[in-house]
């Protein structure tokens, strides 16, 4: 348990919300970590949508709440869980623990909503707004854990909808040559739908293109 609160860094006045949190229902103990999963998912969206806000000031809505999405999922936070090694302190029935359940993508997506949950009930809404900032601080590259081609999906979106094919937009370049900052626009229809930020104008294509489909499929 010290080595996660290290991992965490935060350091629990009561242990026992942590443990909760890491107790899985298949135990069929009394209380488990569901009622945490609850509580640190409305925390989680709330301090990303704070965080987006802030960053983001000349967004729209739509693009601001496709960006949350990419965040608040479960490939982001199973792969927040791997890094901080959550996985090894699940509490588990037998059952689960044999079907590798400590490396269930749902398992440990739902164990990093609880321990939010448990820093917030532990430390306040200041302490989960420091984890959630310090875990959420490169966004970018967590929003792009999809793993796909966010291009192709777009231009099959658009080409189905008879909407033509999408256009990417420089429309800032910024930092010195070994580290430069691309912002691609994406437009469909000759419209703009949102923008993607990366180290290379590949990388803010796709970001671009994946929130331009949220937001095309929001809108029905």
């Amino acid at each position: 348990m010290r080595s996660l609160q290290d991992a965490l860094d935060y350091r629990f006045k009561d242990e026992s919300l942590l443990q909760l949190a890491l107790t899985h229902p298949s135990t069929k103990e009394e209380t488990d970590n569901q009622r945490l999963e609850f509580l640190g998912d409305a925390v989680l969206e709330f301090v990303i949508s704070d965080m987006l806000f802030r960053k983001y000031r000349d967004r729209q809505e739509g693009e601001l709440t496709a960006r949350r999405a990419s965040l608040v999922c479960e490939e982001t936070l199973c792969h927040l869980a791997r890094e901080l090694h959550v996985g090894r302190y699940l509490r588990m029935g037998h059952g689960e623990e044999s079907t590798a359940g400590r490396e269930k993508a749902s398992i440990l997506a739902d164990a990093m909503e609880a321990v939010i949950a448990a820093v917030y009930l532990d430390g306040g809404a200041p302490a989960a707004c420091r984890l959630i900032e310090r875990l959420f601080q490169d966004e970018e590259k967590l929003s792009a854990l999809r793993g796909r081609d966010d291009k192709g999906m777009l231009q099959e979106f658009t080409q189905a909808h008879e909407l033509g094919l999408p256009e990417y937009v420089v429309v800032e370049e910024s930092g010195p040559a070994h580290d430069r900052r691309f912002v691609i626009e994406a437009r469909v229809a000759g419209d703009a739908v949102a923008h993607g930020e990366g180290a290379s104008k590949k990388a803010a294509e796709q970001a671009a293109a994946r929130l331009s489909l949220d937001i095309l499929k929001a809108k029905g």
